[in-house]
């Protein structure tokens, strides 16, 4: 492994640390009274508390200095007198050990009193200090002159990769993390208070069910059969309302093996409920009333900003049907049309369509192509075409319908629900024409029978109505971010590359090629500030471990990341 300067020097404190009798990382309780939190709201001159958290910044003034503590509930000052700390003639724990042997990111504990600078600001007096954990590697801090902040911990694969240092150095990153977890706190109060159970279903399943999508699939040995991850629990779900639950919800983590974008990770959060007795109507309702608490929680208002829209969580939403709103946005009407017509309509748009596209999964690609985008405010789209919907109970006014909807935000699905398909001959010939279309080669339609659900269901099963809820893309618009990744606290991420070591000339040319790139070389070495021997070094040390590259244009030499 390739140390740093820095971490090399870290390395030597610690060693000298323990030379001095001091353990780097004891294993004693240490007695914290307060956070910091607690400090400022609970503040009163002379107090005495016991505090704990990392040294984020040190001023050293001589016999005194001023540092900040950074806890879980955020920072406070704290003030180091040589003579408060070595009251006798040995002054080594102020003049050896805090000024030469702590570096930020160390865990430190502090005894002392409260009090206010001449500045006005509530400050701790360090009575006794202790340190808890040796920090071996520095915190990407960022740093400022001026007023102005250089080398932020800012690109996005470090942060994911390292979303631990994320967290420490970037205090709105946490925030996202406490609003998702107040977002499951105020959803499960709502089910719990309407009388719902909290339930837990397989993870590893014997069929991959209750949804269209490719699985993960691992061996039992013991059993020696195939498993699949879940890619969905609503068919165990239904079993629980077929053994006499009346309402049942989980949080569930799903996977599914495709791809990955913006919007997608392959291990996600979805809440289902299913509720017996009940309709896609009354969900509906339910559905809006749950979003509209929901917001309130997270953010205190119904009111949330996603990018440049201004969205509005209080009920009641906009109901439009599928067919109404494909009419409404192209034009054509897709009652009654036969595969080979809505086929037809969606080449004439410009849509790409194959010959293993059934007629639930056209108009899907009509609407996804032509309608979805167009809804910004929270919308539900009823009553879906039976193709598109296997687990769906048939419209109770038109045969080729059925009882879904789907909510829209920003044009995105956020929530899909239907009144459930109880029918247990009815389910299966869904799921035989799934297979159908499967064979034919539509890659999103049901390939396996959980003939065991089957089973479930033909010692029947009350009217129902199920809700599903992506948690990850709710949180997403509830907190104003365009990418799963920073809702996520460990997206999934390719494998890291090899860490390659870097002069600190070289560092420095990188960070300008980060935020430039690609540039001129000329300009990259002027702004580098580099004579011409150290220039040359820098950008054959780059070139060589294939972390930059120089291309010869008509405009000249560039210099680009690779």
């Amino acid at each position: 492994m390739q140390l740093s300067e820095q971490e090399l020097i870290r390395r030597e404190k610690l060693v000298t640390l323990r030379e001095m009798g001091i353990n780097p990382y004891p294993a004693d309780l240490y007695p914290v009274d307060h956070t910091s939190k607690q400090v400022k709201e609970q503040f009163e001159e002379g107090k005495k508390v016991v505090i704990a958290g990392r040294l984020m910044s040190m001023r050293v003034q001589g016999k005194a200095s001023f540092a900040q503590i950074q806890d879980s509930e955020g920072k406070i000052q704290v003030y180091f007198n040589r003579d408060e700390i070595c009251p006798g003639d040995d002054k080594t724990l102020y003049n050896e050990v805090f000024k030469k042997l702590l570096d930020f990111g160390d865990f430190i504990g502090i005894e002392g009193e409260l009090f206010t600078t001449q500045v006005g600001e509530k400050t701790v007096k360090v009575k006794n200090f202790t340190l808890l954990s040796k920090s071996l590697k520095p915190l990407p801090l960022p740093k400022e002159k001026d007023g102005v902040i250089y080398d932020a911990f800012t690109d996005p694969e470090q942060r994911y990769r390292q979303r631990y240092a994320d967290l420490v150095v970037n205090p709105n990153v946490k925030k996202v993390f406490i609003k998702r977890t107040k977002l499951y706190n105020a959803m499960r109060q709502f089910f719990n208070d309407a009388g719902y159970f909290e339930v837990e279903t397989p993870v590893l399943q014997p069929i991959p069910g209750g949804a269209a999508a490719r699985p993960f699939v691992t061996h039992h040995n013991s059993l020696d059969i195939p498993l699949y991850m879940r890619i969905a629990n609503e068919l165990y779900l239904k079993r629980l309302i077929v053994g006499g639950f009346d309402g049942v919800y989980e949080f569930s983590k799903n996977f599914r093996n495709e791809g990955m974008d913006r919007t997608h990770n392959p291990e996600f959060t979805a809440m289902e409920i299913y509720v017996s007795y009940k309709d896609y109507n009354w969900m509906m309702h339910f559905c809006e009333e749950l979003l509209e608490h929901c917001a309130i929680a997270v953010n205190g208002t119904t009111e949330a900003t996603f990018g440049e829209h201004k969205i509005d969580f209080k009920a009641p939403y906009a109901r439009v049907t599928m067919t109404d709103s494909i009419k409404h946005f192209t034009g054509f009407d897709i009652t009654g049309k036969s595969e080979d017509e809505i086929r037809k309509a969606a080449q004439e748009m410009g849509i790409a369509v194959d010959d293993t596209m059934g007629k639930g999964k056209l108009i899907d690609e009509i609407f996804g192509e032509k309608c979805e985008a167009n809804y910004i405010q929270p919308t539900f789209i009823t009553d879906y075409p039976k193709e598109m919907s296997p687990l769906c109970k048939e419209h109770r006014d038109n045969p080729e319908l059925t009882e879904r909807f789907e909510l829209m935000v920003c044009g995105k699905e956020i929530a899909n629900a239907y009144s459930e398909l109880n029918d247990p001959i009815d389910q299966r010939e869904r799921f035989e024409h799934q297979m159908e279309l499967a064979q034919k080669g539509d890659d999103e339609a049901t390939e396996m029978i959980d003939y065991d659900f089957l089973r479930a269901l033909e010692y029947g099963m009350p009217p129902t109505s199920g809700m599903g809820i992506g948690m990850d893309r709710l949180i997403m618009f509830l907190t104003n971010n365009q990418s799963i990744q920073e809702v996520l606290f460990f997206p999934q991420m390719k494998p890291e590359k090899k860490a390659v070591a870097m002069t600190d000339d070289e560092k420095a040319v990188l960070s300008l090629l980060k935020s430039n790139a690609p540039i001129a070389l000329n300009t990259l070495k002027e702004q580098s500030g580099l004579s011409n021997k150290k220039w040359d070094a820098t950008i054959k040390g780059l070139t060589k471990n294939k972390l930059a590259k120089v291309d010869k244009t008509d405009a000249g030499l560039f210099v680009d990341i690779i």
